[in-house]
């Protein structure tokens, strides 16, 4: 997801990951971003004290807080704040950011607590992404430098500060625990007591930092700092704000996508105890009530007629038309171009065909969608869980017409964001009733109209032949990539040339050694039904097909998937390593029982390298996963525990969407509507998932979204080796039972 952003060239083989670091960071200097030090930022009052997760950096700096740059404040009570520049949404970034600072501050976690960073683009500017936004499985990576940086510049200016008082050589001395130490004198000071010297230090534009070998925290399993106000239900997510005097709404959205709000009659909501407002908005209706009950039976009391327009006839048939039409007669833009395709071609001893279809998917997260505002004549303040703060921001000030400088945005922990909250559709809506409504009001979006009015992974059609030599090895390969362009949407500049370039990652930059490539993209938007990133939208779409087409390849030449593979990844030593590590740790090849599959997967995306194996027992059209083995090469290895629990959470993620989940359309209305027939994965149908971490020394590669988006592949590829029936559909299970 996102990574599009960071691709330039043509089908993302553009810059290098290093290259774009530099030319980042250089973007950020110049605009005043985060990666420049000596940048003061407000902080909390004197000996100001929050929860791990309940901070908001939006205050005025008091007296005695030492700020040397956008991301670290010490007060002279010796608190360690980091302006989390990240939000947390269940992957583990208030405990893995906080390392970073720690490792360098020479602090102990546990003295490490976060307040959200504000909606500042210049602040907070992450390159990786090329705003302030939470995605791509880049936190990580965005803040391996900058934080270690700061951490480590205010720990030199603290030891500066110390060695003025003491009129001795900073070179004589180092810090420990939160203190800085003199050993020849045996004097110490504690940070807190530096903290105003320290503060009218100049701040130096360069610092060393730590070596890896000389690492205390990062690479150790830490325990999630998040975890006891989680435990204990104090952590505030969006859903959870309460505000004086405030009310609450419930949305009543058009049935079919871009459907038109003819009349409502409201007279029998009215009468039900507690509801104190109808709010028309747009094409929907808002019921205000005292609480949600009330407002959600006033919603259901509506009597509401609508227009559904063209969209009212829309069905699967016609999407689906509509793509396999463009992949037939589209003239694709061009990502890839390797070699002379069709010479080779010509010359091959075998061609394989195969077209590959994926569903639309809604991302159900465990908390719907919510935003509570309070709109008054001059100021405005949101409450939300976002991953994009500064949209939230400006979405808010285009409908109130208030100066950002009004609009105070107060984020939270998110129940899942998975990219829904990557968009501020629901935020736009929320203020949009807000205005109407004298009081705090916090709307809510039921569970029906989360999924039924959510902005879905697009439906992907592929079209997909390889050409193979005599060894049964492609010397041709050619793919078509034809669906919606999220990227032409949300962020146009990387829309270039016809090409989305998330819609093609991973398809794109294929780790195997093919040496006549031809990938291209045909932009076909579904009628009317609004797309978004899905958790890792292009190689989650990208490593389905390919990977489950080489298993294709390697079948037609008769030769074991795990050999096969290997022998096209000479080039691509980590990749090729991250298999050999999980085909063994899988006992791959040893013999299962009939009804019994095995399948693999290989992936290089968001800068980690990953493969996974998947064991199957299937009976009677019933799959039933009984084991996922994968390795992770994620580079150095921040928190061990919190990757493992990141791809876990995302393979059980990956398993849902491929064994159970689609979106269909009849008659411009999605026909699913809550877990009874969008299901998720339940605890019973789990299955034990090893973890194997691969030591490397590279900087960390992505860790969100891979687990996520290797899945798909290994299962379909797992249940062939069980049924032999190869599914070029998801979702598998639907697929098993029709084919």
């Amino acid at each position: 997801m996102l990574q599009g952003l960071i691709e330039a060239g043509r089908g993302g083989r553009g810059l290098s990951r290093r290259s774009f670091l530099r030319f980042g960071m250089s973007l950020g200097a110049a605009a005043g971003g985060g990666l420049l030090l000596g940048f003061s930022l407000p902080a909390a009052g004197e000996n100001a004290r929050r929860s791990v997760i309940g901070g908001d950096a939006s205050e005025t700096a008091g007296p005695g807080v030492f700020a040397p740059n956008a991301f670290v404040r010490i007060d002279r009570g010796g608190n360690v704040t980091l302006v989390m520049p990240k939000v947390e949404m269940g992957q583990g970034v208030y405990t893995a950011l906080p390392m970073l600072i720690a490792e360098e501050l020479e602090v102990p976690l546990s003295a490490v607590t976060l307040d959200h960073a504000p909606p500042d683009e210049k602040r907070f500017f992450d390159p990786l992404l090329g705003g302030q936004l939470t995605g791509g499985s880049t936190s990580v990576r965005y803040a391996w430098e900058p934080l270690r940086r700061a951490g480590a510049t205010a720990r030199t200016v603290l030891i500066a500060a110390a060695a003025k008082q003491w009129h001795v050589d900073p070179g004589t001395c180092h810090a420990q625990h939160g203190e800085v130490l003199h050993a020849a004198s045996g004097r110490r000071a504690s940070y807190g007591q530096l903290a105003d010297a320290a503060a009218k230090l100049p701040v130096p534009a360069n610092v060393a930092l730590k070596k890896p070998e000389d690492f205390k925290l990062i690479g150790t399993p830490a325990k999630r700092l998040d975890s006891p106000e989680k435990v204990d239900g104090t952590a505030k997510f969006g859903l959870d704000v309460r505000i004086d005097g405030m009310v609450y709404a419930v949305i009543v959205n058009s049935p079919v996508f871009g459907g038109k709000l003819v009349s409502v009659d409201d007279t029998a909501a009215r009468k039900i105890p507690g509801v104190r407002q109808i709010v028309r908005v747009d094409d929907a209706v808002a019921v205000v009530a005292d609480h949600t009950w009330a407002a959600k039976r006033g919603a259901s009391a509506l009597v509401v007629a609508w227009n559904g327009g063209s969209g009212a006839t829309v069905s699967m048939e016609d999407i689906v038309a509509d793509l396999a039409q463009a992949a037939a007669n589209g003239k694709g833009a061009v990502a890839r171009k390797d070699g002379d395709v069709d010479k080779a071609f010509a010359n091959v001893k075998t061609r394989i065909d195969a077209v590959y279809e994926q569903p639309f998917l809604a991302h159900a997260t465990m908390e719907p969608v919510n935003c509570t505002l309070h709109v008054r004549a001059d100021d405005c303040e949101v409450w939300t869980g976002t991953q994009v703060p500064t949209r939230v921001r400006d979405t808010v000030q285009r409908i109130t017409g208030l100066p950002a400088e009004r609009i105070v945005v107060h984020n939270h922990l998110l129940g899942g964001g998975f990219g829904r909250r990557l968009e501020t559709d629901m935020v736009a809506q929320a203020a949009k009733v807000a205005i109407h409504v004298d009081a705090p009001v916090k709307v809510v979006w039921t569970r029906e109209e989360d999924i039924q009015h959510d902005m879905y992974r697009p439906y992907y059609y592929d079209r997909i032949s390889a050409g193979l030599d005599v060894n049964g090895k492609p010397i041709a390969w050619r793919h078509r990539i034809v669906g919606s362009s999220i990227m032409a949407r949300f962020a146009p500049p990387a829309f270039r040339n016809g090409v989305d370039p998330d819609a093609v990652e991973v398809a794109a930059d294929l780790p195997y050694d093919i040496p006549n490539q031809l990938v291209d993209y045909v932009r076909q938007e579904p009628r009317h039904v609004p797309t978004a990133f899905w958790r890792g939208v292009g190689p989650t779409r990208g490593t389905f097909v390919v990977e489950s087409f080489i298993d294709e390849l390697a079948g037609e030449a008769k030769i074991d998937p795990v050999e096969y593979r290997r022998s096209l990844l000479e080039k691509t030593p980590r990749a090729r390593n991250v298999l050999d590590v999980a085909a063994r740790a899988a006992g791959w090849g040893a013999p299962l029982p009939k009804g019994q599959g095995r399948g693999v997967s290989v992936m290089h995306a968001f800068g980690s390298f990953f493969s996974i194996v998947i064991d199957v027992a299937v009976d009677d059209g019933e799959v039933r996963v009984r084991r996922v083995v994968c390795a992770v090469d994620c580079g150095h290895s921040v928190n061990p525990n919190t990757i493992e629990a990141q791809v876990q959470g995302g393979i059980i993620f990956g398993l849902t969407g491929a064994l159970y989940d689609e979106i269909t359309i009849e008659n411009g209305r999605v026909a699913q509507s809550n877990f009874t027939d969008y299901r998720v994965m339940r605890i019973d149908e789990s299955p034990p998932i090893e973890v194997h971490l691969v030591k490397s020394g590279e900087a960390p590669g992505g860790i969100g979204e891979p687990g996520t988006a290797a899945t798909a592949a290994a299962l379909a590829n797992a249940i062939f080796a069980a049924t032999g029936k190869r599914l070029r559909k998801l979702p598998v299970g639907s697929q098993l039972k029709t084919a």
